[in-house]
């Protein structure tokens, strides 16, 4: 199973995830956000890393012409949108670079009419959970309300998966909404403060899940 690892503000330990085999990194675009980049990292830093690792720009209400020149300054390999983007907004990302549309869920959510005008205007989504801002929260959704759905594009899951996880997470996989599980997106469960990671807990947690 593919993993992502978001809210990162450490090279090195981006480094560290490219060793383990990690497949995604993410870096959060967004101001307001604890886990906010470009505190810690320049532009120019970050497209200097090589390796295997993707980098995945996160982006919240943002303009497109920002998010474009940002894609270009980072060298990034795909852009999330997890904010209240439009699918019009969407879909002028999405003909740049490989794009992801981020769904907050809460229990009673009509899933598929959630996603169903993003459905030919984005590459992926990624399911989190409903709070008061947006991602980030560190709470787990229930994915019992993706069971039974026909997604029909690929996805990540996230919002709020720890290390326990594992076993859950392995039962969830034999799903048949699973057949659309793209990668798994880990964050806050797994860091020392953040935007730094406790990489003992990510390499367990990278050796259980593949």
């Amino acid at each position: 199973m593919r993993i992502k690892v978001c809210g990162m503000t450490d090279l090195e330990q981006v480094h560290q995830l490219d060793e383990l085999g990690v497949e995604f990194c993410g870096f959060i675009f967004y101001p307001k956000s604890p886990r906010y980049v470009f505190r810690h990292v320049p532009a120019i830093n970050i497209k200097k890393i090589k390796g295997n690792i993707n980098k995945v720009g996160v982006f919240v209400n943002a303009y497109e012409e920002d998010i474009l020149k940002t894609v270009d300054d980072c060298g990034l390999y795909l852009v999330q949108l997890h904010g209240d983007e439009t699918p019009r907004e969407c879909e002028k990302i999405s003909n740049y670079v490989t794009t992801i549309k981020a769904f907050r869920l809460a229990e009673g959510d009509s899933i598929e009419w959630k996603i169903k005008d993003y459905q030919d205007v984005v590459d992926m989504f990624l399911f989190d959970t409903e709070g008061a801002g947006y991602g980030g929260t560190g709470k787990k959704f229930n994915w019992e309300i993706l069971k039974g759905l026909n997604i029909k594009k690929p996805f990540f899951l996230s919002g709020g998966i720890q290390p326990e996880d594992v076993i859950k997470l392995k039962d969830f996989m034999k799903e048949e909404v699973a057949k659309d599980l793209f990668a798994l997106d880990i964050n806050s469960k797994f860091e020392i403060s953040p935007g730094k990671k406790n990489i003992e807990k990510v390499k367990d947690f990278v050796i259980n899940m593949k």
